[in-house]
């Protein structure tokens, strides 16, 4: 399946000015298949901007989410046989899974390993610390999302950070709005070479104000592990086996450590395409699976509250997940490099998991918006 230049899903980045007169504008949702034009961008930011706008004024992303029964009519479905001709066009795509209702309908690993290995799931590590910070939240080990770093674990602060550094609170880590220059991108392999990671990121200089603008960095979510860490005195693995594995009956294999022993948060961790869908289809029933609480309604809501957006999608990005319209319907989702995407649709009763060769990109406007228009074009109208 080639890209569809008709169909693409990149959107293009607004400044303030114009972030603020699209939430204005509110205008109504529409499908992220049809934007090729500057008009249609434009209009389709203004409907993103309309739910940032709810958002901030406190509705969450499930409360914006009513059922829409008849949102295909009208429109043409397709076979499995051909979404999934289609899928196994992708040669960088490797497993899709797709649940349905609860119902695993589709479940394939066209190249690659078996979808019951675990596969390194790149960024979606995030998503996964986030959950596990989420999960502290609601056993009262972290009191809140308030809670600065400088009352919370004030020995993780080097000597040499910035003091506004200790005022950083876990909810700015988590939604990517830290103010600190970058670890990811250009400045990731300076990051990871350096001799002490977590002072690394600290010592980084103020680029914006904490809670200003989203700064796309894996060190935030390597500073949230490492908080995790000591404060419970049990390593990142140990946390993610206790308080995902566990509940959802997955493994949760070891992943990179840093020179001081700390697992990596945000990056590198790795679950089987079905344990990452087990993953999202908790999250798509409140954080509950085969009745049994992982994690609570209220943490889901406030994950998929947008707080920010991202200038490389111009999607929302919440605590930890990706807040998108897909096919008239919102959709939270989470990313990693190489195309490894979970799409979780509550409206449709939907979750999808898609892993891919990791050592190839998958940028906006590239091989993510061809997963993008997979999931618009041809999961979507087979499935419902």
């Amino acid at each position: 399946m080639k890209k569809n230049p008709d169909n693409a899903v990149a959107l293009s980045s607004l400044d303030a000015g114009q972030a603020r007169s699209a939430m204005e504008s509110a205008a109504p949702p529409v499908s992220l298949a049809h934007l090729n034009s500057c008009t249609e961008r434009r209009r389709v930011l203004a409907s993103l901007g309309g739910m940032l706008t709810l958002a901030h004024s406190g509705s969450s992303l499930a409360a914006l989410m009513p059922a829409q029964a008849g949102a295909r009519d009208g429109k043409k479905r397709i076979s499995m046989e051909s979404m999934a001709s289609s899928a196994d066009s992708l040669d960088q795509l490797h497993a899709l899974i797709i649940i349905r209702q609860g119902e695993t309908i589709f479940e394939k690993a066209f190249r690659g390993v078996s979808t019951r290995e675990p596969v390194n799931l790149k960024s979606v590590s995030k998503t996964l610390v986030a959950t596990l910070t989420g999960i502290a939240v609601d056993r009262g080990v972290l009191p809140s999302l308030d809670g600065t770093l400088g009352e919370l674990v004030p020995d993780l602060i080097p000597s040499g950070a910035d003091s506004r550094v200790a005022d950083i609170t876990v909810r700015h880590w988590l939604s990517m709005q830290a103010g600190l220059q970058r670890t990811s991108g250009p400045f990731y392999n300076t990051w990871v070479n350096s001799p002490d990671w977590v002072e690394y990121v600290l010592t980084r200089p103020f680029v914006a104000q904490e809670g200003g603008r989203m700064l796309y960095s894996t060190g935030n979510y390597h500073v949230l592990g490492a908080m995790l860490t000591s404060i419970t005195g049990k390593s990142l693995l140990e946390l993610a086996r206790e308080w995902l594995g566990q509940p959802l009956e997955i493994q949760v294999p070891p992943w990179t450590r840093d020179p001081q022993g700390y697992y990596l948060g945000g990056n590198e961790m790795a679950l089987s395409a079905k344990g990452l869908a087990r993953f999202g289809e908790m999250h798509r029933m409140g954080g509950m699976i085969d009745g049994r609480r992982v994690i609570s309604q209220e943490w889901i809501d406030a994950a998929w509250s947008a707080r920010t957006r991202s200038k490389y999608s111009g999607h929302a990005y919440g605590l930890g997940w990706y807040l998108a319209l897909v096919d008239g319907h919102r959709v939270a989702y989470a990313r990693g490099y190489g195309g490894q995407v979970l799409y979780v649709i509550p409206s449709l009763e939907l979750t999808v998991a898609i892993t891919s060769d990791a050592s190839r990109p998958a940028r906006s406007g590239e091989y993510m918006d061809t997963l993008h228009d997979l999931l618009t074009t041809r999961i979507i109208p087979a499935v419902i």
